[in-house]
């Protein structure tokens, strides 16, 4: 699908998931060469930058959220940017809520600086870029807020409940860091081609750009960093709960052993047994038996086992 945006001498074409017909039409159109026209057409292997005569192309992932079986998945979102002097063209292969928000108010004055769009469709880049950082940065406020409520619910006793949600939120992570790995190189290319292409004054632009991804890169670090410290306590907090099972286990089958041992032995087929045969002799042996238990107990208090 085509869909066109313009301002005044700027042209926006925003391909989704373009057929061949439609390439052929947008190539045609607009002089693009025949090896980016071919990237087009499916999403590449990696991200890059590739200086042309009348344009950039540039490629970059980014992470989209969707929502799978009650879970949140971070999603790889490749998006294809030919800039040239007086048109920009977008090529993704599935819905970017953040471009779709962005065609919305590219003719709006609140949040565009026109006397700038009207140099060339470097600004309009620019623009973009920052909207869909923001974008991405608003996923991260979410799992920042996720965290949040798994170092609550942590500290609450509901550690076991928490492994599976750390898990989780781990893997939004995990997506959003797979989408960005290779930002910086790329932003760092285009801002030498950039320079190339629009002169040194664009400089500022292309490094603000820089600028917002490293604003992400920092909430991703933080948050990766805060999951892992709370997957850590988690652990310990796991381990020390086992560690009090299983030593209540052990006290309790210490305890139980000499009981075993004093029963079986009254048990035995012996011409001579102590007791046996008074006529308190059960009662004599349930009474030693629970001092026996009462004796073990006192030990374990004292020896701060219990």
């Amino acid at each position: 699908m085509i869909s066109k945006f313009k301002y005044n001498s700027l042209t926006w074409i925003d391909l989704d998931r373009p057929t061949y017909d439609e390439l052929k039409q947008i190539v045609t159109e607009w002089d693009i060469h025949p090896a980016v026209a071919q990237e087009l057409i499916a999403p590449s292997v990696r991200p890059k930058v590739e200086l042309y005569p009348n344009f950039i192309y540039l490629i970059l992932n980014f992470p989209v959220v969707e929502k799978k079986d009650s879970r949140r998945v971070a999603e790889l979102q490749e998006i294809d940017f030919v800039i040239g002097k007086n048109f920009i063209i977008t090529s993704r292969y599935g819905a970017v809520d953040s471009l779709h928000h962005f065609s919305k108010v590219f003719e709006v004055d609140s949040i565009l600086d026109k006397t700038q769009m009207d140099k060339h469709a470097g600004f309009v880049f620019f623009y973009m870029l920052k909207a869909l950082y923001q974008s991405v940065s608003q996923e991260l406020e979410a799992i920042t807020g996720s965290i949040n409520e798994i170092e609550e619910h942590i500290f609450k006793g509901k550690e076991r409940a928490m492994v599976n949600r750390i898990s989780e939120v781990g893997r939004e992570l995990l997506g959003v860091r797979r989408a960005i790995s290779l930002h910086k190189e790329v932003l760092e290319s285009f801002e030498v081609a950039s320079q190339r292409f629009f002169g040194h004054e664009f400089i500022f632009h292309s490094r603000a750009i820089l600028g917002e991804y490293y604003k992400v890169r920092g909430s991703f670090e933080s948050n990766f960093e805060f999951l892992s410290e709370l997957r850590e306590t988690n652990n310990s907090l796991l381990t020390t709960k086992q560690n009090e099972v299983m030593k209540t286990f052990t006290v309790m089958a210490f305890i139980t052993f000499p009981l075993m041992l004093v029963t079986g032995i009254f048990t035995m087929h012996a011409k001579i047994l102590p007791i046996f045969g008074d006529p308190i002799d059960f009662w004599v042996i349930i009474l030693g038996m629970v001092l026996l238990v009462l004796l073990f107990l006192v030990i374990f208090k004292k020896k701060r086992l219990l």
